[in-house]
């Protein structure tokens, strides 16, 4: 199969730091937003990934190797898309840069903890 990316635009790339996986998944919390499912998932993507992020296991190995029904590696990956970490066209996934403008944000749309949208409301107090 012939993989090409899926977001040119958002290119992961190795993180400076001493750490094949971004420490900012942590910093930035994005890791607390997700479920253990969808964290197993990013986990295993990473560990898969090309030097471009891509790579194209399908369903049913994915779900042996993580030991997951289908309907929860479907909420999984559906959790990652909406975080903005991969980009998904069956069966290439895409890992996603952390960098770069976040799209649901540009767009006015996401997930977002009632903490956030209290500092929103409240002006980032």
């Amino acid at each position: 199969m012939e993989k090409h990316l899926l977001d040119p635009e958002r290119l992961r790339k190795i993180p400076p730091q001493f750490s094949w996986i971004d420490q900012r998944l942590v910093s930035e919390r994005h890791i607390e937003r997700l479920s253990h499912a969808a964290d197993a998932l990013y986990l295993f993507l990473l560990t898969v990934a090309d030097a471009r992020g891509l790579s194209f296991y399908s369903e049913r190995s994915i779900g042996r190797y993580l030991a997951l029904a289908a309907d929860r590696l479907d909420h999984a990956r559906k959790e990652l898309l909406r975080a903005e970490l991969i980009a998904y066209r069956q069966p290439l996934y895409q890992v996603l840069s952390l960098d770069g403008p976040r799209l649901s944000s540009a767009r006015g749309a996401g997930i977002f903890a009632i903490k956030e949208i209290f500092k929103q409301i409240g002006g980032g107090a």
